[in-house]
């Protein structure tokens, strides 16, 4: 079949990595695919003001569609994608709200349309909320990554006709072989200047967990430099923009990943870490309960700076073997379920959906 996947930009965001991952699969199984995105946004000022003092620093690819090389066609524009710039497929798949409107006005040369919903985009305030029930509420087939995503969305709209198709994590770049824990302990975090992504939970609970564990190491990555308005605990071992191969080792050298996200439609680092054999110390959010649950960690209740800083504590003053079997029941979760059956259950539906279409007509 032929796939379209339309998407606002390309960088290294969650939902991008997990289009340029699908898209890549479906190539392995000898489906045509080309992936749209509209031109990148300019760079916050910020990120251009570093670049003016390093003038030859060469520039790294735009995203995770550069660097998947699957074909990749970026408009001049910001946007909106047209019908025109688009090739006749089987299938055009909108990955963001607006990408759904867009879509809704495609003829049907240009594929059945899907909804692949990877958040309930409301983070740009009460504003957007008409536009973005609207979206949700268009006719299409609409595949949700978790289901807590798809209750939320039910939630404030209603019942909907939405199928999980849950995502996974690449099971080659994200893996580690047996360790033993760390003496003094270390907990690692990914750090974001954005509420929703909680990293101000997860700083202060370090700081809070530190009161009785004074020698707790902290390690952190992110795509954003550190701001004074947010700053790290003293010492953290801080990775800006890592090598996504380096990703691996910085969960790995960790013995308990947080998270403390706001809002999040699945929260892909969970998984990326358990697939480090990383336990987690996570809220409820996303895909967390199913994940979690399973043995590979804990949950804590949300926004609990206490809560998780207990964990911390709880957790790193287990025995050597209740870390051991945690740690194999986090590996055992994330490797239990790849981007293959993720892409192979997608097809799935699709074929289920065509087969309920041609049945009503």
């Amino acid at each position: 079949m032929r796939f379209t996947f339309l998407l606002p930009s390309d960088n290294f965001t969650g939902g991008a990595r997990v289009i340029a991952v699908y898209a890549s699969e479906l190539q392995k199984l000898g489906h045509e695919v080309l992936v749209v995105t509209c031109a990148q946004d300019p760079l916050p000022w910020r990120q251009r003001l570093r670049a003016l003092f390093a003038p030859t620093q060469e520039p790294g690819p735009v995203g995770h569609i550069a660097l998947s090389g699957v074909p990749h066609k970026v408009m001049p524009r910001l946007g909106p994608i047209g019908e025109a710039d688009v090739p006749d497929a089987d299938v055009v798949v909108a990955t963001w709200w607006e990408t759904a409107v867009w879509m809704h006005g495609f003829s049907a040369a240009k594929g059945r349309k899907v909804h692949l919903i990877q958040g309930y985009e409301a983070w740009f305030g009460p504003q957007v909320l008409p536009q973005l029930h609207a979206a949700l509420r268009l006719p299409n087939t609409k595949l949700a990554i978790s289901r807590g995503l798809a209750q939320t969305i039910e939630e404030a709209l209603g019942s909907l006709p939405m199928t999980v198709v849950a995502n996974a994590v690449d099971l080659q770049q994200f893996n580690a072989p047996l360790r033993v824990r760390n003496r003094p302990p270390r907990v690692g975090f990914i750090y974001a200047h954005a509420a929703i992504k909680g990293s101000d939970i997860c700083i202060a609970a370090c700081a809070l967990a530190r009161q009785q564990i004074p020698d707790l190491q902290v390690l952190a990555f992110g795509t954003e430099a550190v701001s004074a308005e947010l700053p790290l605990p003293v010492g953290t071992q801080y990775f800006y923009r890592p090598a996504q191969q380096d990703l691996r080792l910085h969960y790995a050298a960790c013995d308990y990943w947080l998270f403390g996200s706001r809002l999040d439609s699945f929260g892909l680092p969970i998984l990326e870490a358990m697939a480090c054999r990383t336990p987690v110390i996570g809220v409820p959010i996303g895909a967390a309960p199913d994940l979690i649950g399973q043995g590979g960690g804990v949950l804590v209740e949300k926004e609990s700076v206490q809560g998780m800083a207990d964990a911390i504590v709880a957790l790193c003053r287990d025995s050597d073997a209740e870390w051991q079997s945690m740690s194999e029941a986090a590996h055992a979760t994330a490797h239990a379920y790849s981007w293959t059956d993720a892409t192979h259950k997608l097809l799935q539906v699709l074929d289920q959906t065509a087969l309920r279409h041609l049945d009503l007509c």
